[in-house]
């Protein structure tokens, strides 16, 4: 009878996920033992020391493996993760968009005193017990961790060598945000359905997944992506066994995307959210999403590319048209933004369906590109959401777009912020947004798909419009007298701080793109 032996763990390696989680374990701790009036302060405490101890970290493994670039990168955890460079890209801007975005979960100065999130989650909306939280001032600081255990899976999920790790990493990423979808201060009944839709639909999309890793594993024998790929090259089995993987674990990545057909949860739960779990989800689950759409499409089916690169083709088309013309009629800016989200989906798959790994255009490939891509769109999403939530009147937040009119001549200096994040979600020159447009259309382009990059321009275009209706409504349309009470209220340092970093990016990635780039370029290949 052989003996137990211990699992190899490269904790050293481990150490940027051992801070994100154990600042949500000890987060949970914190709900336990300390008297309430402190919780806040604790747990922002806790996030910040996760997060610098999360960067820092990442930082130095990054730089400590490339300095030794044959051993530096590899597979650890017993098979598990990869430690490569789109791995560490990924978490480093996780981490930062993940701060910028947490950070905001605490602001009081915008509500009166109380945070975005419901006083008592259990009580039932405009019942006496609500309103007795509410004259309580008592405060849901559990979303602290909750969102650190969800940053926990983000990260695992793009990095994931294996299948079983993959789902598992879904599931810790996702349903802490099922939670905090449903937390909102404000239209709690809106808030409720919007998680509630976001769960069901969530965990459909997940049992196609699993299905579809029940059907790769049947036709490989294993769960290890590098095996995967290594039998769909033999051609060894049913190919209709690949065919059917493929495509059931396409639908649950592209659900998270937000990519068409899989795309009706994104406008309500966007609009229904807090805004401030919004701008979380829109930034970091994307980015998330989409590092293990490509990991597992370029890792465990490449042999299989061109199954998959015509159904990745439509999709794209699809997404980028539905997003963009309906975000034209949209009357709400929350939803205009989900739409915008869906848009911009279909733009990065564009750089997954044009160009293999290694083809490179202009030091840029399909990878490097579509992480550039990721990485400046999170930055100006989570500046656009904090924005969006200062614009108040005695309800609390105001999202209907005519409510916006006259908003630039009261305050031009917020209006033109916003104005200029909508300017890069439209990709105009000397904004992030322009680059990360021309490094995704550019290696779709190599790779012989002109016609796609022809259709992605037109879908731009189309997709401009309703971001310079949204300019044409702040600054040149008078605002009605049921609007009188709309006002932009001067937040704190938090979403100040948030609304600055994603000004100075946006500019100066557009301006100086070679800040980036190159860390791009350098987390071009993935591990096999």
């Amino acid at each position: 009878m052989s003996g137990f032996t211990a699992p190899a763990l490269e904790y050293g390696h481990l150490a940027p996920l051992i801070f994100v989680f154990l600042a949500g374990t000890f987060g949970v701790g914190v709900e336990a033992t300390v008297p309430r009036r402190f919780r806040p302060t604790a747990q922002l405490v806790l996030v910040a020391i996760g997060l610098i101890g999360a960067l820092i970290t990442t930082i130095g493994n990054w730089v400590g493996a490339l300095a030794q670039p044959d051993t530096g990168f590899f597979i650890g955890v017993e098979g598990s993760l990869a430690f490569d460079g789109p791995t560490y890209f990924i978490w480093a801007t996780l981490i930062v968009l993940g701060a910028l975005s947490i950070l905001m979960f605490g602001e009081r100065q915008l509500g009166g005193g109380a945070t975005p999130f419901t006083p008592q989650a259990a009580s039932l909306p405009g019942t006496p017990a609500e309103r007795e939280a509410t004259a309580l001032k008592l405060e849901h600081t559990e979303v602290y961790p909750l969102a650190m255990f969800s940053l926990t899976g983000m990260m695992i999920f793009p990095a994931a060598a294996d299948m079983l790790t993959l789902f598992v990493s879904l599931e810790i990423m996702s349903l802490p945000l099922y939670l905090l979808a449903g937390l909102a201060r404000r239209r709690r009944l809106l808030s409720q359905e919007a998680a509630l839709k976001y769960f069901m639909l969530g965990s459909f999309s997940s049992a196609f997944f699993v299905m579809g890793m029940a059907l790769i594993y049947g036709y490989a024998g294993s769960f290890d992506l590098g095996i995967v790929a290594e039998a769909i090259t033999q051609g060894a089995g049913s190919y209709s066994l690949v065919v059917g993987g493929i495509g059931l674990m396409a639908v649950g990545t592209l659900f998270k995307v937000g990519a068409v057909p899989f795309h009706n949860w994104t406008p309500d739960v966007y609009q229904g959210s807090p805004t401030v779990v919004t701008g979380f989800m829109a930034s970091c689950v994307k980015i998330a999403a989409f590092g293990a759409l490509l990991r597992l499409f370029f890792v465990a089916f490449g042999g299989a590319r061109w199954d998959w690169q015509p159904f990745m083709a439509v999709i794209a088309v699809l997404t980028m048209f539905v997003g963009a013309i309906i975000g034209i009629v949209q009357d709400d800016v929350k939803r205009m933004l989900a739409y915008s989200s869906i848009a911009h989906a279909g733009f990065i798959l564009t750089a997954l369906v044009g160009a293999a790994q290694g083809e490179a255009i202009m030091g840029m490939t399909s990878v490097s590109s579509a992480l550039f891509y990721l990485a400046v769109y999170g930055l100006t999403t989570v500046g656009a959401f904090a924005i969006i939530t200062m614009v108040r009147n005695e309800g609390g937040e105001v999202t209907r777009l005519s409510a916006w009119a006259g908003i630039g001549r009261r305050n031009p200096g917020i209006a033109g912020i916003f104005a200029l994040f909508l300017l890069s979600f439209a990709g105009i020159p000397l904004t992030s947004g322009f680059i990360g447009k021309l490094a995704v259309f550019g290696a779709a382009w190599q790779g012989g798909f002109g016609w796609l990059v022809v259709v992605a321009v037109l879908a731009s275009l189309v997709a401009a419009f309703f971001y310079l209706r949204v300019i044409v409504v702040m600054f040149f349309s008078d605002a009605g007298d049921e609007e009188d009470g709309v006002e932009v209220v001067m937040p704190s340092w938090r979403t100040t701080l948030t609304i600055a970093v994603a000004l100075v990016t946006t500019v100066g990635l557009g301006v100086l793109p070679n800040l980036l780039l190159p860390a791009a370029s350098m987390a071009a290949e993935f591990l096999r």
